[in-house]
């Protein structure tokens, strides 16, 4: 791994040397978690760009306010169903583009 003024030259070799090389059982369980907090990201900036809190969005998707917390901080990933669930609540729709290759 060769750094430069703090700039990673290869992320793949911070990756691997900090969660194991890519197809270990650590490195997907690594990914896990950040897909769990990058998508509770996301549902958090979503939710407050249209103004409405999580006790809102709670009721709205027959949740509960902690629920929507653990969502928002990655310590849970909610099923497809709930996550459908949250996009209709807040006026967001989901689209899924195949890339042009």
């Amino acid at each position: 791994m060769q750094t430069n003024n703090h700039k990673i030259v290869d992320y793949d070799l911070v990756l691997d040397a900090k969660f194991g090389k890519e197809g270990t059982v650590e490195r997907a369980q690594a990914e896990e978690a950040a897909y769990s907090f990058y998508s509770g990201q996301i549902l958090q900036d979503a939710r407050k760009e249209a103004k409405v809190t999580q006790e809102e969005l709670a009721r709205r998707t027959n949740t509960t306010k902690s629920y929507i917390s653990k969502v928002e901080n990655g310590v849970i990933t909610p099923s497809v169903g709930v996550f459908y669930r949250f996009i209709n609540a807040l006026g967001l729709r989901l689209e899924v583009v195949k890339p042009i290759y």
